[in-house]
């Protein structure tokens, strides 16, 4: 995947950053894309599988050349999350290294960090897991140039259960459930691209 996505030269309105979750806004979510995104120059750096140490790979090798957002949106994580791959600990430290690297290649850039959504039917240990990282990974925002949002509270029913409605597979989502990420993420974003002290860079 790394290579299919050019360095090109050019101001753009949303950079995405993620897995496959965020790649999946070209299948499962074009139409949402194309109704809340379609007016606004966007790019998706979302690629199936990745973890956090691959994001960072790729955004080191090329990815961010030439690029210059007004705001990127970072989503990643939740396949460092299965079973004891990677502790709470250890998954917020590679995202703060891809804040790192952002706050470093794209000074002028805000950032909106997402918490992970939450995934499986029920409440179970990873979703437990995931819980951990975002709280310690909310800590990260300054609400200057980092900014936290979570979401997941939109995503589940009133029991904590997952609809397969909007997560078929209780981690992918369906058309509903980009609507939903999109209609809950809509009012930070125009607040962050409305922000007056973005000068894009030269």
């Amino acid at each position: 995947m790394h290579p299919t996505i050019p360095p090109t030269e050019r101001h753009i309105d949303l950079l995405f950053i993620g897995d496959s979750i965020t790649e999946g806004w070209q299948v499962e979510g074009s139409a949402v894309w194309e109704k809340y995104y379609g007016k606004r120059t966007t790019l998706n750096l979302g690629v199936s599988g990745d973890q956090t140490q691959h994001v960072l790979w790729r955004l080191i090798h090329g990815q961010l050349d030439g690029v210059f957002p007004k705001v990127a949106i970072l989503l990643i994580g939740t396949n460092n999350a299965n079973g004891n791959d990677f502790t709470a600990e250890e998954i917020a430290a590679g995202v703060h290294e891809i804040l790192s690297l952002l706050r470093h290649r794209l000074p002028r850039t805000r950032i909106l960090l997402l918490g992970i959504f939450p995934r499986c039917e029920k409440p179970n240990a990873q979703r437990d897991k995931i819980a951990s990282v975002n709280a310690l990974i909310a800590k990260l925002a300054d609400n200057k140039t980092i900014h936290y949002l979570d979401i997941s509270k939109h995503f589940l029913n009133p029991d904590k259960t997952i609809s397969p409605a909007i997560m078929p597979d209780y981690l992918h989502l369906s058309e509903e459930g980009y609507e939903t990420w999109a209609a809950a993420m809509e009012p930070k974003l125009q607040a962050l691209l409305s922000n007056p002290n973005h000068t894009p860079a030269r």
